[in-house]
């Protein structure tokens, strides 16, 4: 993780452990807002599944207690086979009830996952974009990404504790009430001794004591065995990373520098028993100790107080296994209640995560001018007097960048690697605003023009471009809906058009073979091809070519750029380049040198006089050069 990603965690983690209970309730109550926005009927469904199968056994224990009443009483057959019929047809419905809903609450709750992985990219893609290269939100990315495949975070609430509470809540309620009358007594004067006891307040009193005293000992017990399966489960988060990290470059640079070594070296400290897990295993095995124990207390408990109070004609002999039938549905249910809120205060930590994500500020303005829609294009973009430097850094990036150009205007960006021209690009684009100056469109400071109409009048092609495992038309036009021979124009522009001609299934080919066995596998060069033609699809007034012809080769190099005119017509085209030759197709070259613009002027003034750029032709240009 990075170190700025490892100091947002300490500070996470410093803020947990102060957070109180009213700050807890807000994390839930959010949590429970949103999964109710997400899902819904999920959220619902859940909740009434989990209540449902929490109250079908008391069916069966009301029934059974009424048939042994009448077994032990007057046995009218009648009777006795109306309650039987009633258990059986009950149960049969209970049984099929059970299957419906169990089998429904699984497609759901897989439906539910969908639901929240879609619901988390929608959050992805409406985030500034600086956002997107920020270490710190990249490992609270991962941290949420893990958290989630772990069953923590809003899952947890949805599918799991918010249910289980309320269906706990109705259990108890719903026991208590039936327990109620198992605390009655009887008059008669001649019982003496225990019996005494049993037919007074005071059993009930005792009875209260050991149902607090057991819940409190679970309660106890559950929140030191999960603080300990939460302090084992971070290291492995931080093993999972490395092994995610070096996952998607098993390939050719593993096998070639034996990466496979130190992978799995990490993998065996992070999965074959951790020091962490020993602990666990020892609470595990305090916890179900301990369980057992309470448990059998409380059985013991209840069979002689019950069975006592029947004994003394409290009750008859039947209604002796509701009340011990109900009483274990009551500890139950308030350990399941309290163990429920002792992980929902846990998994507040991972929902704190969730929500500093989602509530990352979009400080960038959007604004509210319409951009002019001329029909001569004629835009004129100027620096004036821009300088710039990444969010939490103190480093120049540019420095005091001025200059102006015009729609038609074929310029070329050179310079050393980190001399700003990437950066440049950017705040052209407004993928970021400047630190000082400022950025004007036909005059007008571009943060006031409508956000995604400022952006519409650029193409680019990055150097880190992406194609994706979508077909070669959608990859293009970035829609399902297309027009073909526009789609195959702009590849023949870019020079892919003796490849595309021999595919079989044309602009619908799948790039990549990661889902598609008939998908085609592209070179380098292919691949910078394709992400020209998108750039030419989209038809915009500014094409942006960020090391356009990098992965090609010069002969393929030389045939872009001789049609470089008529590819982009009277468009205005920016292109960064290190392959100084590049720079003899455009009709002006921009110089950077360590964030400054120290040059300008065509290709053959600058290479004919000193500076920056004769500099770097003539560094080039020796290796080309007879000796």
């Amino acid at each position: 993780m990075p170190a700025g990603g490892r100091q947002m965690g300490a500070g996470m983690e410093k803020n947990i452990e102060k957070r109180t209970v009213k700050e807890d309730w807000k994390l839930f109550a959010r949590g429970v807002k949103l999964g109710w926005q997400i899902c819904p009927q999920i959220m619902t469904y859940n909740i009434v599944c989990s209540v449902a199968q929490k109250l079908f056994p008391y069916f069966s224990l009301f029934m059974s207690s009424q048939l042994v009443n009448e077994l032990a009483g007057e046995c009218a057959p009648r009777r006795l086979m109306t309650l039987a019929l009633i258990t059986v047809a009950g149960m049969f419905v209970i049984n099929i009830a059970n299957s419906v809903l169990w089998g429904r609450q699984s497609v759901w709750d897989f439906d539910f996952y969908r639901r929240f992985e879609l619901y988390n990219a929608e959050q992805q893609y409406k985030m500034q974009y600086e956002h997107l290269e920020d270490p710190k939100v990249t490992a609270l990315r991962e941290d949420i990404t893990l958290a989630i495949q772990h069953g923590q975070g809003l899952p947890v609430i949805v599918g799991q504790s918010l249910p289980s509470m309320i269906s706990s809540l109705s259990n108890l309620i719903v026991s208590a009430a039936l327990t109620f009358s198992m605390f009655r007594t009887v008059r008669d004067a001649s019982l003496t001794g225990f019996l005494a006891f049993i037919n007074s307040p005071a059993s009930a009193v005792l009875m209260t004591a050991i149902i607090f005293l057991n819940v409190m000992l679970s309660v106890r017990i559950a929140g030191v065995h999960t603080d300990k399966l939460l302090k084992a489960w971070e290291p492995q988060v931080h093993h999972q990373k490395f092994l995610n990290a070096y996952g998607s470059a098993w390939g050719s640079d593993v096998t070639i520098f034996n990466l496979r070594k130190i992978i799995l070296k990490q993998s065996r400290k992070a999965l074959i028993r951790p020091p962490h897990l020993a602990e666990v295993e020892k609470v595990r095995v305090k916890y179900s100790t301990f369980s057992m124990l309470q448990n059998a207390v409380l059985r013991t408990a209840v069979f002689v107080i019950t069975a006592a109070k029947a004994f003394i004609g409290t009750f008859e002999i039947g209604s002796f296994l509701l009340y011990k039938g109900t009483v274990t549905q009551f500890v139950g249910s308030f350990i399941r209640i309290t163990d429920d809120i002792t992980k929902l205060r846990q998994n507040n930590k991972y929902l704190e995560r969730w929500y500093q994500f989602l509530d990352l500020p979009d400080e960038m303005y959007h604004g509210t001018l319409a951009v002019e829609k001329r029909d001569d294009i004629d835009y004129e973009i100027e620096f004036r007097n821009v300088s710039f430097r990444y969010p939490g850094t103190d480093a120049w990036v540019l420095r005091n960048v001025s200059m102006r150009f015009h729609i038609g205007d074929k310029l070329a960006i050179v310079g050393e690697n980190g001399s700003g021209k990437t950066t440049f690009i950017k705040l052209l684009c407004r993928l970021y605003d400047p630190t000082e100056g400022v950025i004007l469109l036909n005059g007008i400071d571009i943060a006031k023009y409508r956000y995604q109409e400022y952006l519409a009048l650029f193409s680019v092609v990055f150097q880190d471009y992406r194609l994706f495992d979508f077909s070669l038309a959608a990859n293009i036009t970035a829609d399902f809906d297309y027009d073909r021979d526009r789609v195959q124009d702009c590849l023949e522009k870019a020079g892919f058009g003796e490849r595309f001609r021999n595919l079989e299934q044309g602009v619908e080919a799948v790039i990549g073979r990661r889902y598609e066995n008939q998908g085609i596998d592209l070179s380098g060069g292919e691949e910078q091809k394709v992400a020209l033609a998108r750039a030419l699809y989209k038809d915009a007034p500014f094409v942006v070519l960020d090391e356009p012809t990098a992965a090609l080769d010069p002969i393929a190099e030389a045939a872009v750029y001789e049609s470089f005119h008529c590819i982009v017509r009277n468009k205005t085209t920016v292109v960064i380049s290190h392959r100084l030759s590049s720079c003899k197709f455009c009709d002006d070259i921009i110089v950077f040198d360590r964030g400054e613009l120290v040059q300008r002027g065509s290709h053959d003034v600058l290479v004919s006089g000193e500076g920056k750029y004769s500099e770097l032709w003539n560094a080039q240009a020796q290796y080309y050069q007879n000796n």
